[in-house]
């Protein structure tokens, strides 16, 4: 596989190569959806004012959408299909170039649309928050349709009430572990109802405000144990709190507290931290190690600025573990599982993921 730091990537940087046969299905995670060219302004003293210029101190553009998901996967070593329309144009290019040769990420399933303008988005970080203002179009259906998911160890799909996603359905009946975030129900229902794929998954992982809103209860924490009557395994994430998780059919539960850092950007925490959990789940780990695991990538990516470029890998997660030890961060007592992983892995120093700034 391609590094983009300029060599090739140290093939004992796979989380799952202690589980891999021959005849295994050659996709770790599929996942689809609609990928922008995400260009991100940070170092802004603060939101910008109406009829001013603000300048900021840092920017930076990379692949976004479904791509921040995509990248953060890749990223842990497990080996990503991703099936999403591309433009035409330059912005279309530089993300198909950016995500296949520079993260390695197949891109068999995908296809570029001719005539078809890339969708854009501009995040500004301040204040430990961002805003963003997206532009695009409905990319127009392929012809004839694309067939069926390909047999993969998992799939993750965001889910959104009203957007049926059938193919869910022909994955689960492959074999494939499904692991679904959720939207903003614009209508304000939340009703689980709306969501029928949640029968074909394998995990839940909404925010506390969705989980709240879906389990009719004020508590996330209740909240988790009420949606995993229907899910069998529920993860609520919590913010600076951390992250709780309910298995519906053990009736196991674990907390973890979140990692404290020094945030700069939080576009795409969400994708790192479920890619995070997806990489211990597939690797086998207990609960509360997948839980710790993905909220330390989430809270190494909010340290960088923007997206997919922040999204971590391993040589991030030993640098983060050696500093750790050597008294240089906080104690991380839920962490200390990592050592062996870190070990049995031969992480090399971090280096620079592909990005382009400015």
């Amino acid at each position: 596989m391609h590094d983009p730091t300029g060599g090739e990537r140290c093939p004992a940087q796979d989380p799952l190569a202690a589980l891999r046969r021959p005849g295994d299905v050659p996709c770790d995670v599929y996942l689809t959806g609609t990928v922008f060219l995400d260009i991100v302004f940070t170092g802004l003293d603060g939101a910008p004012v109406r009829g001013t210029e603000s300048w900021a101190r840092g920017m930076g553009s990379s692949p976004g959408g479904v791509a921040n998901m995509a990248t953060a996967l890749a990223r842990l070593g497990l080996r990503t299909s991703l099936a999403a329309a591309f433009g035409d144009d330059k912005y279309g290019e530089y993300c198909w170039e950016t995500l296949h040769e520079g993260e390695g990420i197949d891109l068999s399933h995908s296809r570029t649309v001719p005539g078809w303008h890339s969708p854009v988005t501009v995040s500004m970080a301040y204040e430990g928050e961002r805003t963003m203002v997206s532009h695009g179009h409905q990319a127009p259906l392929p012809e004839p349709p694309h067939g069926p998911p390909p047999p993969a160890r998992s799939a993750v799909t965001c889910l959104e009430p009203g957007r049926p996603q059938p193919w869910t359905a022909t994955a689960a009946r492959q074999g494939t572990l499904l692991f679904a975030d959720v939207g903003w129900d614009e209508t304000g229902r939340w009703e689980l109802a709306a969501l029928p794929e949640l029968a074909h998954c394998e995990a839940f992982l909404p925010n506390a405000d969705e989980a709240m809103r879906y389990a009719r209860t004020e508590c996330p924490r209740r909240a988790a144990r009420v949606l995993a009557e229907t899910v069998p395994l529920v993860v609520v994430t919590l913010g600076a709190a951390g992250a709780y998780a309910a298995d519906g059919r053990t009736g196991e539960t674990a907390e973890v507290p979140a990692v404290a850092v020094d945030a700069l950007d939080t576009t795409g925490a969400g994708d790192v931290f479920v890619a995070g959990f997806v990489t211990g789940s597939l690797a086998g780990w207990p609960l509360a190690d997948r839980l710790a695991f993905a909220g330390l990538t989430a809270s190494l990516s909010v340290q960088e600025f923007g997206g997919s470029l922040s999204a971590p890998g391993w040589p991030e997660v030993a640098a983060w573990r050696r500093q750790v030890r050597a008294g240089d961060r906080p104690a991380a007592p839920d962490h200390a599982f990592l050592d062996d992983v870190v070990a049995a892995l031969a992480c090399p120093a971090p280096g620079t993921h592909a990005a382009a700034e400015a």
